[in-house]
């Protein structure tokens, strides 16, 4: 079942797939950091294996995306998380994370993880905490319902 999030601001967080734009994610990820030539067709390749997440104005077009390595149950691996400069210090990304965090199929899940070398005071604002593997990586373990 398809889970929506409407932000005061009118703005939607939509874990359907059928709107994910390829194009922007790809623009986006080409500007990235973490994704630089990276193949299109393995992002690809990702996004069919993982939850993911978009970020849409009012007018439906995706101006954020994230996606989500998990089993559903006890794991979750966060990553791709990106939002257009253009709607950066909006509060959209905080937003994401935690309308992530909320979602209903993700209740029971207590090990999340995510990668991240410039972002972690964002993360760490939802409880994850510098990891053991090196200064990038980033962890939380939570109470599941």
């Amino acid at each position: 079942m398809v889970q929506e999030t409407t932000l005061p601001n009118g703005m939607v967080i939509s874990d359907d797939r059928t709107r994910l734009d390829m194009n922007f994610i790809h623009g986006a990820l080409a500007e990235a950091y973490w994704a630089l030539d990276r193949p299109a067709a393995l992002t690809e390749r990702s996004i069919a294996h993982c939850l993911c997440f978009g970020v849409y104005t009012e007018a439906g077009l995706q101006i954020g995306f994230a996606r989500l390595l998990t089993d559903y149950t006890f794991r979750a691996h966060l990553s791709d998380v990106i939002i257009a400069p253009a709607a950066r210090g909006q509060g959209l990304g905080k937003a994401l994370v935690k309308t992530i965090l909320a979602h209903p199929e993700l209740t029971t899940v207590t090990q999340w993880t995510l990668v991240t070398a410039d972002a972690h005071g964002l993360y760490a604002q939802f409880g994850f905490r510098s990891g053991d593997v090196d200064e990038t990586w980033m962890q939380m373990t939570r109470n599941g319902r």
